[in-house]
């Protein structure tokens, strides 16, 4: 009886292990990601989960860009100083872009550096016009690419990987770019690890947080739209063992960041391996096919405390779940990182040509470029307005903006609608009456400093002649407050 009923309480326990399992799984389906782990130079998995899923690549696309413009230069159809023309297709792409107007000059090194680096839309759309010659063209040959390297699951529609149903890659896919990268390009490795990038006086950071914070970081791109999540292909190396990590879909870029150094933490451990012994090849890994997965409700949702863009460090997409049983291994990825010394100063790149460099305010369009100097209420709003844009943007979810609420005076009245015979009131005594042209346009300074700095929200246009009749008006009264007749005229918008 003893015996039975030990066995009843195992089954029950293992029944509601599974069903916690499993209910986990339904309620953090993003802890199913696509993820992989890769020894660059034998090819050999350590680990991998639905490597062969297809997802939509994003900006990680740009890694193809890139190699396909370095084959170019291996092959002599072009240099590195080859100029490039931002063209108006190009300076139309969505952020994230270096806003660059149409007609200005780039060399292709500087382009392919604001591509990795900022994850310019705009200058792969001009490394690509560039080389190809039109941007079909050149997305045939990354789509030729693919096929001869073996990425049999990926298709390409773009060049930076902005939303598109039919821009679609696998985790398995891009480790064989990012193999192909490191061995075909030994001599542009730095390209894909630089931590900065200056132009003017403007300091653009790396969206690969791995670098110069996990130690042995070194390469390569970034990912990120709605539809995809928070994309990743990094390489760490350690020794003499080189890894590749792709993440696919993690909800924050905190998250990729944290999981791709427990993982690289994980494949430096000799000792450790899902395989053991019997490691397959990364060509062993078959792509599924089908659709892509589109994570748009899972990251964009309307519950999202922050709009999700790539520059997303949140902490709150904390990794803390992604802990393993070795005891050597820490509980989360967080313990991994550190602020490491710079591996190298920020990039200098320049628009025009080594030989005949152009003034980089020249490269921006007229209205860009700020007239007056906003008030610090005005700069807050505007960053506000700027940041959520970009991030809707660069998603390919942006919404149009609603119409600007029209002013309304303080009885509650819409500004521009026909006067009462009542006097618009600001809650301050009634006040004399004025002259027809000193109540007129908010062109003409004000009569005093008093009336000024009373006025404490936009009314509506007085017209001239408009005088109420139902109440007496009392005469003007001096200042007699030392406070307002000491206040200075507020200054001129600079």
């Amino acid at each position: 009886m003893g015996d039975a009923r030990r066995g009843l309480c195992l089954g029950l326990a293992a029944a509601v292990l599974g069903v916690g399992l499993a209910g986990s799984l339904l309620v953090h389906p993003a802890q199913a990601n696509p993820v992989l782990l890769v020894e660059a130079d034998t090819g050999r998995v350590i680990e991998q989960k639905e490597a062969g899923r297809p997802w939509h690549p994003a900006s990680v696309t740009k890694l193809m860009t890139v190699y396909v413009a370095l084959n170019a230069v291996k092959n002599g159809r072009l240099t590195l100083d080859t100029p490039l023309t931002v063209s108006a297709a190009a300076a139309s792409q969505q952020p994230s872009k270096m806003g660059f107007k149409p007609g200005t000059v780039v060399t292709l090194d500087n382009a392919m550096k604001m591509v990795l680096v900022k994850s310019a839309n705009d200058m792969a759309w001009v490394v690509g016009e560039g080389v190809a010659g039109s941007m079909p063209a050149f997305v045939a040959e990354m789509n030729a690419t693919a096929a001869h390297l073996g990425m049999s699951g990926t298709h390409f529609e773009n060049p930076n990987g902005l939303p598109d149903p039919d821009q679609i890659t696998t985790a398995r896919d891009l480790a064989i770019l990012a193999r192909a990268i490191i061995y075909h390009f030994p001599e542009h490795e730095a390209l894909f690890r630089i931590p900065a990038i200056k132009i003017g006086k403007a300091v653009l950071r790396n969206y690969n947080r791995l670098i110069d914070r996990y130690p042995g970081a070194d390469g390569m791109k970034t990912g990120f739209v709605c539809g995809s999540g928070y994309n990743l292909v990094a390489t760490a190396t350690r020794g003499n063992k080189r890894l590749i990590a792709v993440i696919l879909g993690a909800r924050s870029g905190t998250a990729r960041t944290e999981q791709a150094a427990l993982m690289f933490e994980k494949g430096f451990q000799s000792s450790w391996g899902v395989f053991g012994a019997a490691q397959p090849l990364l060509s062993n890994i078959s792509n599924s096919g089908g659709p892509a997965y589109d994570m748009k409700a899972e990251v964009c949702g309307g519950k999202r405390a922050v709009t999700a863009s790539e520059a997303d460090d949140e902490s709150e997409g904390s990794s803390g779940g992604f802990a393993f049983a070795a005891p050597v291994l820490p509980k989360s990825g967080a313990e991994l990182l550190q602020t490491l010394p710079p591996s190298m100063p920020p990039v200098v790149v320049y628009v025009g040509t080594r030989n005949a460099p152009q003034d980089l305010a020249s490269a921006y369009p007229e209205e860009e470029k700020p007239k007056k100097k906003p008030g610090a209420k005005d700069t807050k709003q505007a960053k506000a307005s700027a940041g959520s844009e970009s991030a809707s943007a660069e998603s390919g979810d942006g919404a149009k903006p609603s119409a600007k609420p029209k002013p309304r005076t303080a009885d509650g009245k819409t500004a521009g609608s026909k006067p009462s015979t009542a006097t618009a009131s600001t809650g301050d005594e009634p006040k004399s009456a004025a002259k027809p042209k000193s109540a007129s346009t908010s062109g003409d300074k004000p009569a005093s400093g008093t009336a000024q700095k009373k006025q404490v929200q936009p009314q509506a246009p007085v017209t001239a002649g408009s005088v109420p009749a139902s109440k007496p008006k009392p005469k003007p009264k001096p200042a007699e407050t030392p406070a307002e007749s000491a206040a200075p005229a507020p200054k001129p918008a600079t």
